[in-house]
């Protein structure tokens, strides 16, 4: 029987989509000109995430989907209803409408796109003192770092 269609992402409220910084200021992107205070909960929105990639590491595609914001997560916490829930079972969803899906260890080719104002993608960075080539890979928004030996080990 083929797989159930997927259902479309709720709207994010519009208070939800400020433009966002990818510059590195802590462990989550804030949106620009946005401070980590009063109303911080509206801005914070919860994503489920599928990048696909060709076999030679090229990406081609991204599903990103934005179940809601960490506010409407704090007002309904609990049910499949929930943001969380939204947000957790979306992936499973999506893995379950590829056909032949493998799992196994991948090497992508860094790519980036902005949806919502916000950066996705593996980005290459310098973090090194003085000047050469990129020594980091971030994978955004989740700002997970990699660097040599590319073993598939992070740094958050």
């Amino acid at each position: 029987m083929p797989p159930e269609p997927v259902p479309a992402a709720p709207p994010c409220p519009a208070a939800a989509r400020p433009p966002r910084s990818t510059g590195r200021t802590d462990k989550e992107t804030a949106p620009n000109g946005f401070s980590h205070g009063e109303g911080w909960e509206d801005h914070k929105r919860l994503y489920a995430v599928l990048h696909r990639f060709d076999p030679q590491e090229r990406h081609i595609h991204s599903d990103i989907w934005c179940a809601g914001t960490w506010a409407e997560q704090q007002r309904h916490p609990h049910g499949n209803d929930s943001v969380r829930a939204r947000a957790t079972g979306r992936p499973t969803e999506l893995l379950d409408g590829l056909p032949g899906l493998e799992y196994g260890d991948i090497a992508i080719r860094p790519f980036h796109l902005t949806v919502d104002g916000v950066l996705f993608g593996l980005v290459p960075e310098r973090h090194a003192e003085g000047e050469g080539e990129d020594d980091w890979a971030e994978l955004y928004p989740d700002r997970l770092g990699f660097s040599a030996p590319w073993d598939g080990l992070y740094d958050t």
